[in-house]
């Protein structure tokens, strides 16, 4: 399971570098939700990674200076592989979602889970791009692999 978990991260950080070229290059042809929600995807993956480390927390909706975004990917990318390396995927970790609620979820879980939510909120930003008439990039798994 690790090592599918990292080809799969490897994917999104090199699929998130991609999309966020091509937002900076064609942000002010884009709708203006679509640089927040690329923000939000490297938030989401952010707090999920500090949750497990027992770091501080983004804002879930932050927006960051465009500048800065690479880096906060890389650092994602980063400390999901620590994780990936140090921390049991059979782990309990207990959080607070944004409203407060507590919840327990497996390690393994929620790696899934932020895989799976950067791959939905990507795939709105597709949209986005098409709906500018712009060609998005090809993002799916199976072109990475090829």
């Amino acid at each position: 399971m690790k090592e599918l978990f990292r080809e799969i991260f490897e994917y999104h950080f090199e699929f998130n570098q991609r999309m966020f070229k091509e937002i900076e290059k064609e942000i002010k042809h884009l709708p203006e939700t679509s640089f927040p929600l690329f923000c939000h995807i490297l938030n989401a993956h952010q707090i999920w990674n500090a949750r497990i480390l027992s770091g501080d927390l983004f804002g879930v909706n932050q927006i960051h200076e465009i500048s800065e975004c690479s880096k906060i990917n890389l650092d994602n990318y980063q400390n999901t592989f620590n994780i990936l390396d140090d921390v049991d995927f059979g782990k309990i970790i207990h959080y607070q979602n944004s409203r407060g609620e507590k919840f327990n979820n497996k390690v393994s879980d929620i790696l899934f889970h932020i895989a799976n939510h950067s791959t939905h909120h990507r795939g709105q930003i597709i949209s986005d791009f098409r709906k500018s008439g712009i060609q998005p990039i090809v993002s799916d798994y199976i072109f990475y692999k090829r």
